[in-house]
């Protein structure tokens, strides 16, 4: 992967949790903006994925692909949060497993 420069500004609330990520994690603070940012953004993808399943815009499947998970790690995370999703026809339900045994071959 190819890295390219970040600047930001931060507000010194954010700056001192930052500090103190470096300071625990034993990170400088450049591996310590990526690691949060990526967490962030995986969390982000996650929380996206769950809304537009929960508005049915997305199928179970697709919800997985744009959270970057498993179809397993998405069952698991629907039923953490919770997540009530539209109901599936039978048609739909067979559709859905087709592609989950495409998908985790």
């Amino acid at each position: 992967m190819v890295s390219k420069p970040l600047g930001v500004r931060l507000p010194k609330e954010i700056e001192q949790h930052l500090a103190e990520f470096m300071r625990l994690e034993g990170v400088d603070k450049s591996t310590a903006v990526r690691k949060i940012l990526e967490r962030g953004i995986s969390e982000w993808r996650r929380e996206r994925a769950l809304k537009l399943l929960g508005e049915g815009k997305v199928t179970f499947a697709r919800a997985a692909e744009l959270a970057g998970i498993s179809l397993w790690e998405l069952v698991e995370l629907v039923r953490e949060r919770k997540v009530e999703w539209v109901h599936l026809t039978p048609q739909e339900i067979e559709r859905e497993f087709k592609l989950a045994k495409r998908i985790s071959r």
